[in-house]
């Protein structure tokens, strides 16, 4: 697939998706051309049936992305509150509907836009450079991006609060520690460490593993009980499969299964 703009890069590779932030000069901050095109991309991952699985990474040694591109900012100001009347468009959101997992390969900083982004996938695979933050009050800014709300939902409320309102970066160890990030690798093997991850992933039926994701989500803003007695629209779809069979046929035969579209 090419994207209309290079600030992107795609590939895909048997059910697995790279995609990749490619403007290193400023260490892959966003903007309104990077998010046009990061979208995009998250479409074909959404929509193309062949593909099971995303990565999502940066270029470069220094940054997974360090956030809004704050010169951009400065010389488009009309622009941005032009933007800002419109109504909030989010990727990776549940209205946005992309039930394939996505793995967050994090290879420098990932602060402010950039930490947004890294939390609304689903898994995070860092570096042991890597750092997380959320500068925005000391630029007289708050992570309105999901930050302030999508933090205190992943870790302790505690620990979400002093990062929120200091603005401070930890570690990718401290990160692993307080329960943010899944696994820190080596630099060197950042990538290879996600495509393991996601390999793991793919040997999983795409329809049972993107219900389960289904499930999660939506079933997040329920009660247990509640949650428990929904029929999501992707496991309707599993059981009247052919995978929601060929996995105990396949686990009593003692073989591989064979998973659809595979």
């Amino acid at each position: 697939m090419k994207l209309s703009s290079d600030d992107v890069l795609f590939t895909e590779e048997r059910h697995l998706a790279i995609i990749t932030l490619n403007r290193p000069e400023v260490m892959n901050s966003m903007n309104p051309p990077l998010h046009d095109a990061l979208r995009e991309a998250l479409e074909e991952v959404r929509d193309n049936d062949s593909i099971w699985v995303a990565i999502l990474t940066g270029t470069g040694d220094r940054a997974f992305s360090a956030g809004a591109d704050l010169k951009w900012r400065s010389e488009n100001e009309d622009t941005i509150r032009e933007m800002a009347k419109r109504p909030r468009e989010k990727i990776l959101s549940s209205e946005f509907g992309c039930w394939k997992p996505v793995i967050a390969a994090v290879n420098g900083y990932a602060v402010g836009g950039g930490l947004e982004l890294a939390i609304a996938c689903d898994l995070i695979v860092a570096a042991e450079r890597a750092q997380f933050g959320l500068p925005e009050p000391r630029r007289g800014l708050m992570a309105d991006a999901g930050g302030v709300h999508g933090l205190p939902r992943q870790i302790p409320s505690k620990l979400a609060m002093e990062l929120i309102l200091t603005g401070r970066f930890i570690t990718a160890q401290r990160a692993a520690e307080i329960g943010l990030v899944n696994r820190v690798v080596r630099n060197d093997e950042l990538l290879a460490a996600a495509r393991e991850l996601a390999t793991e992933i793919m040997e999983c039926s795409p329809k049972a593993v993107q219900a389960a994701k289904q499930a999660v989500v939506l079933g997040s803003g329920l009660t247990f009980e509640d949650a428990m007695f929904t029929e999501f629209s992707l496991f309707d779809r599993l059981k009247n499969s052919a995978d929601f069979t060929e996995g105990p046929r396949a686990f009593s035969e003692k073989r591989a299964p064979k998973w659809e579209g595979a």
